[in-house]
């Protein structure tokens, strides 16, 4: 590449170096959009000419996890089409499922169904050694400190976990190998310990943590008190160490007060002597909490603290496991940690710093990294609104005195980039052909829709030589984060099978009472207690009336014996606010209570046959 290209690839901004970006990003908040405001109509022919399109009746290649953002719930599209294909309700209530409503629903969300919000941002899923293994999705709740699990052979939440003593789960990421044995997340607001009204004014008391969670049972391991705000997580190909970016070393309040230090720190757990001290009993229990907590402040043999730029957000490990990467935010530069160098760090042989190989300045504010497997790494710079793709190796030359130019190109996004993640980036086979760049804003991108206005999803084809912007997608209530995983390391069933956990305990509930919910359509009351079982065959319930009293406490249980694939019942009982999902082989219920006499209808209400309108029944309620 010659010097006249390479100054042009660097964009409209000079580098601004370390702290002192910190006085620009007002303004370029203030101003709303950075050095991408403008597609250049060579990179608008660009996008033209790439190929990104898939046909009706084609399969896409990938399967996305979108986080739903402020929605709370997780999304599911097809890569590279980017059509939506379904919606996962986590930790919002939905209508068209029942999710929240009904009692399967119900019980996963336990004593957390009270509230009604959800702030979901990093979806990953589940390895073995180092490969998707397309069991599970995990899931952050960052408003409620929750993470949830998600089934991928039934699409469907199936686990949730709130995480005691800690508040805002922000961060999260797996462990990679052997096998995804913990969900890491990290706290983000430090709090009182124990947070029940001590302390309220002496901030030099509040902490974090570190949590890790068991993914088979979902149960809480551990926890790791650690010094300043922990960020972003994520973890290494040995299974020993996990890294997580953190900021406000100066345990501030107020935003002036978190920005006043000029350095900030990655710190790195040691898992393997984390389980040790655990085993060992080194630990202490908070409040009514039982989970194991340890000591990771600094001075601590269970992590080591490494200095970076002020302020540093995401964190992201090479598909290579040779390096942690940690972007910078308000230093123009991301800083590259060698991995194989942090057993010396934990035996004291180095100094923290001497484990940094690389320190690349890319521009103006740095979020997070991810890889083509074929040794570039490409980083969102939310000033600029620019994805920069730099090479990896030349950027160690340099930082060791070489005169080389790692940066190979920066492409103008829409507008200021968050997260980004490349195909199959994550695990060791991170492929190198598609970028999904998840952009906060996108003025003038689509039509205007009122002052609130979507965010902007693109597709870049990064296969080439060049990055290639191929497709823009409006999207809601700003999805954090995404993941990207080859089609067929998913197999999602087509219809439920009938010994399914999820409606386990519904079933317990019905052969308890006698009642065969494959056969039987019978009533059974138990004073003001009333359980309804009906069958659902398309277009008829096994049930078209039943008759209760006012006031008696209603649960209707519903069995779809329909085997063919896609052939989804409803239940919907008028005025009632009552409404769930039966698919295929699937038994679901919910409860209510019938406060009203009179007639009251239920109806399906997915549709599922030509007689889909006619297929209904008649709740009697006499009065009391």
């Amino acid at each position: 590449m010659s010097d006249k290209k390479q100054i042009e690839n660097l964009g409209r901004r000079h580098f601004l170096r370390n702290s002192a970006v910190t006085g620009v990003a007002g303004a370029g908040l203030a101003s709303g959009f950075g050095a991408g405001a403008l597609m250049s109509s060579r990179q608008a022919q660009a996008a033209g000419a790439a190929e990104g399109s898939v046909a009706p009746g084609e399969l896409d290649e990938y399967y996305g996890f979108w986080s739903g953002g402020h929605s709370g719930e997780v999304r599911v599209l097809g890569v590279p089409s980017m059509r939506e294909l379904m919606r996962i309700p986590v930790f919002n209530t939905d209508s068209a499922t029942g999710w929240g409503i009904s009692n399967e629903s119900k019980r996963i969300l336990g004593e957390s169904a009270r509230f009604l919000n959800g702030d979901s941002h990093h979806p990953h899923i589940s390895m073995t050694d180092g490969r998707y293994d397309g069991k599970y999705l995990f899931i952050n709740d960052k408003a409620n400190t929750r993470v949830a699990r998600i089934r991928l052979d039934i699409m469907k939440t199936d686990k949730i976990t709130t995480i005691p003593n800690v508040q805002a789960i922000h961060g999260l990421r797996l462990q990679k190998v052997p096998h995804t044995k913990y969900v890491f997340c990290n706290a983000e607001m430090p709090i009182p310990q124990v947070n029940d009204g001590r302390d309220l004014e002496n901030p030099e008391n509040y902490w974090t943590m570190f949590n890790a969670v068991d993914a088979e049972s979902m149960d809480v391991a551990w926890q790791v008190i650690v010094d300043g705000n922990l960020d972003n997580t994520d973890a290494d190909y040995t299974g020993r160490f996990v890294a997580s970016t953190c900021y406000n070393s100066e345990k501030g309040m107020t935003l002036s007060e978190t920005m006043s230090a000029e350095r900030d720190w990655v710190v790195v757990f040691d898992v393997e002597a984390i389980e040790a001290a655990v085993a060992a009993g080194h630990y202490e229990t908070l409040g009514d909490s039982p989970v194991p907590v340890l000591d990771g402040r600094k001075g601590s043999a269970l992590t080591r603290y490494i200095p970076v730029p002020k302020n540093p957000h995401g964190l992201n490990t090479s598909p290579d496991g040779k390096y942690f990467m940690a972007n910078g935010k308000l230093s123009p530069t991301v800083t590259i940690i060698a991995i194989d160098k942090l057993p010396e760090l934990f035996d004291d042989v180095i100094e923290p710093r001497d484990t940094v190989v690389g320190e690349p300045e890319l521009g103006l504010g740095p979020l997070h990294t991810t890889f083509d497997g074929r040794g570039y790494a490409y980083t969102t710079l939310f000033i600029d609104s620019q994805v920069a793709k730099w090479h990896i190796e030349d950027a160690i030359r340099h930082y060791n005195g070489e005169e080389v130019n790692y940066i190979r190109q920066k492409l103008d996004v829409h507008y200021q980039p968050g997260h980004n993640h490349a195909s199959l980036t994550e695990s060791r086979d991170a492929d190198g052909k598609w970028l999904v760049v998840l952009s906060k804003f996108s003025k003038d991108r689509f039509l205007p829709v009122g002052p609130l206005r979507p965010e902007n999803d693109q597709l870049i084809d990064i296969s080439g030589d060049e990055m290639k912007l191929v497709h823009d997608g409006p999207t809601y209530a700003e999805p954090h984060d995404c993941i990207l995983v080859r089609a067929d390391q998913i197999d999602p069933r087509r219809v439920w099978r009938r010994d399914d956990p999820f409606f386990a305990d519904t079933i317990a509930m019905a052969e308890a009472d006698g009642v065969n919910v494959e056969r039987d359509n019978k009533v059974i009351r138990d004073g003001n207690k009333v359980r309804v079982y009906m069958t659902s065959v398309a277009p008829t319930f096994g049930l078209t009336d039943f008759k209760v009293k006012q006031g008696d406490e209603v649960t209707v249980v519903i069995t779809n014996l329909d085997r063919v694939e896609d052939l989804t019942h409803g239940f919907c009982m008028v005025n009632h606010g009552v409404q769930m999902e039966i698919s295929p082989q699937q038994t679901a219920s919910v409860t209510f209570v019938a406060d009203k006499p009179g007639v009251h209808w239920y109806y399906c209400n997915w549709f599922c046959h030509a007689m889909h309108m006619e297929m209904t029944g008649r709740m009697l309620v006499e009065k009391a």
